[in-house]
């Protein structure tokens, strides 16, 4: 008689994984079913911005990075003109930098991997760390990860390309953090999908000249941005354009905001989020 181990005795039977995953099922269905409607991409090129509202500006060529500082209520803007394919952004509580962007968690607690108008950006402490208020593209990819050296000589096969894994630590040491500080980061401007089998693939047609996207800074923000082509970008040649980085004062958000109304699970980030910034009055 073959005797079962004591892993064999523990791992899940095909009964407990078809319960888990009804379970889920209802639980997915019960949160996308509670969520207010998302509204259409925003027109391409975005609206204009009041020269005096504008705080920075920031021209990031093509291979380049770029670390900034945007405060509470403020908004970033990066503007894509020439459709650069992927544009990779880590972000850190400018307050605390042990607090970051989590990409497992703003999947996870939103039932969806498709981030555009609406949606938010959650820190690993279950606070919101920026909102999507606007958004032309509609298809940014927080799975797959930005290029590396490795993805780009595969890519390319040309030795020395800049990539954004190493823009990141870059741009993070410009905030005095380094690599330990580095987690999963967003990339902006990358229609990456699944096929039939369940790869990741890059979808064609997607990407416009003139895309932007709006973040509302929820918190004192650290972001490091990097613009080099997204790892499964298809372009054959290392040509990435240059992206603009514009920092803008915002208006205060209404009560009706999409983006703390949407989902039960942005309100409740926004209620662990707000006290932080609450003054005591005398």
């Amino acid at each position: 008689m073959t005797e079962t181990s004591s892993v064999d005795a523990l791992a899940p039977g095909d009964h407990d994984v078809e319960k888990n995953r009804s379970r889920y099922l209802q639980l997915k269905a019960a949160g996308q079913g509670s969520q207010r409607p998302l509204p259409a991409a925003s027109p391409r090129g975005g609206a204009p911005i009041a020269a005096d509202r504008i705080l920075q500006r920031e021209s990031i060529p093509g291979g380049w990075y770029c670390a900034l500082r945007v405060a509470r209520g403020q908004v970033l803007r990066l503007c894509n003109p020439q459709a650069t394919p992927g544009v990779a952004v880590m972000i850190w509580n400018g307050d605390d930098t042990a607090e970051r962007y989590n990409a497992g968690d703003t999947v996870k607690l939103q039932w969806t991997a498709e981030l555009r108008k609406g949606r938010v950006l959650f820190s690993d402490m279950g606070r919101v760390l920026a909102s999507i208020t606007e958004d032309s593209c509609g298809r940014h990819d927080t799975l797959v990860g930005p290029s590396t050296a490795a993805s780009n000589l595969d890519r390319y096969g040309v030795p020395g390309l800049r990539n954004s894994r190493d823009n990141l630590m870059l741009a993070a040491g410009k905030h005095g953090l380094s690599r330990r500080d580095l987690a999963p980061c967003i990339s902006f401007f990358s229609p990456v999908g699944t096929d039939a089998q369940g790869h990741f693939v890059w979808n064609d047609g997607v990407l416009q000249h003139g895309d932007f996207v709006d973040l509302r800074a929820e918190m004192n923000l650290l972001l490091a941005i990097s613009n080099c082509p997204h790892p499964l970008a298809p372009a054959a040649r290392y040509a990435p354009a240059a992206i603009d980085a514009i920092v803008w004062r915002g208006a205060p958000p209404a009560a009706d905001d999409l983006c703390r109304t949407l989902t039960a699970e942005a309100g409740r980030g926004f209620e662990n989020t707000d006290p932080l910034f609450r003054r005591e009055t005398p």
